[in-house]
């Protein structure tokens, strides 16, 4: 499994956005879709103590939370700290 999880849905935006910049980061991770699916609905709720948006992603178990703050991580070099370390 990969250091990073991304809890998503099909028709969100920012889940997109959020995946394009993984992606162009060459950061790899898990997705997992909420949308249509009640065992991942219920996973997401637990592991985010019940975040009520997508997306929300988790570097080695620990909630980072949505766009807006990878982005932040990213502009402030310290993605790069988090994937570095372990």
């Amino acid at each position: 499994m990969s250091r990073v999880t991304i809890y998503s849905a099909a028709n969100c935006a920012f889940c997109t956005k959020a995946k394009t910049m993984l992606d162009k980061w060459n950061i790899a991770y898990t997705e997992v879709a909420i949308d249509h699916d009640n065992e991942a609905m219920r996973e997401f709720s637990r592991v985010t103590r019940g975040a009520r948006t997508v997306p929300q992603i988790l570097i080695d178990g620990n909630l980072i939370g949505g766009f807006t703050e990878l982005t932040e991580l990213h502009m402030d070099g310290d993605l790069d700290d988090l994937m570095q370390s372990a």
